[in-house]
């Protein structure tokens, strides 16, 4: 069962990472019974609610509400507004939201180098103020993909100062990995190469998920005939949470993020587990299976 001071502080980065992150958070809310404005839903009897278990991912403020302890990143508004504006703008604050003026058009040296230099210390600030109201930070679960010019450009850069200031924090990538069939950019086989370098000494654990496995999968399993980004997103939420649930609830087996390390890599450099998640039955099928 998480003990006291055992939070974990998500990350999201770039439209890849805030698109998933919207869809976990979406999900997470639902497994523990929290509504859209961040407060536990009358329905439930909040005694019989695991408060400690809530503490690991939400912080609880005076009047009751619950805030994700998450960050969300992007060097363009966009996709951010989105969230500003949706049907969850009530549930973080809008320090939590960081956005730049101009995105890094998919090109890696735009998101490390040039316009990531100029947010990488905002970031960094909100990040530690999200560490300081925790009782006992575990460590980081970034979420990014691996292609765009802001998921792997700022997010090495990020990884490496985090190793910095947070030398033996656990941190934990869910990674969006390239595909050829799936493909937005001509220029992800580099982006992704670059980033795998830079993070290879700076995560501790590396979950990949590839677009086109999810695609099929949608198709086969689901039905759906033209699988769009959501669709794709609540598949991937499905599989982190069910990754987190030992974070979240009272568990025996992978209840911090140490263990992660201890149970699923065997060498430091050799940290990239295969997720796989089954069985996936479609609503339509879920009476009959």
């Amino acid at each position: 069962m998480p003990s006291e001071g055992r939070e974990c502080v998500s990350i999201h980065i770039g439209q890849a990472g805030a698109q998933i992150g919207n869809a976990c958070w979406e999900l997470y809310c639902l497994e523990h019974g929290i509504n859209q404005s961040g407060f536990l839903e009358d329905s439930i009897d909040e005694k019989k609610m695991n408060s400690q278990s809530l503490q690991a991912f939400y912080s609880e403020s005076s009047n009751g509400k619950y805030v994700p302890r998450a960050i969300y990143i992007d060097l363009e508004p966009t996709v951010l507004d989105e969230i500003r504006t949706g049907q969850f703008s009530g549930l973080f604050h809008p320090d939590q939201i960081i956005s730049g003026k101009e995105d890094a058009a998919n090109n890696y040296a735009r998101g490390h180098y040039t316009i990531g230099k100029e947010l990488i210390d905002t970031v960094l600030e909100r990040i530690r103020k999200q560490a300081e109201s925790c009782m006992g930070l575990q460590g980081f679960l970034v979420f990014h993909s691996f292609g765009g010019g802001t998921g792997s450009g700022f997010s090495s850069l990020l990884m490496e100062r985090l190793s910095v200031e947070y030398g033996k924090k656990s941190k934990l990538e869910f990674s969006i990995y390239p595909a050829p069939q799936v493909s937005t950019a001509v220029v992800e086989p580099y982006n992704s190469i670059l980033t795998t370098h830079c993070t290879l000494e700076h995560s501790d654990c590396s979950f990949m998920v590839d677009n086109e496995a999810i695609y099929d999968i949608c198709r086969r399993n689901l039905n759906v005939e033209c699988p769009s980004y959501v669709n794709l997103n609540r598949l991937i939420a499905q599989i982190v949470s069910s990754i987190t649930a030992s974070l979240r609830f009272d568990g025996a087996l992978n209840v911090d993020l140490t263990e992660f390390q201890t149970n699923l890599v065997p060498y430091p450099r050799i940290h990239f587990p295969l997720a796989t998640y089954a069985p996936v039955i479609s609503a339509e099928k879920v009476t009959f299976k």
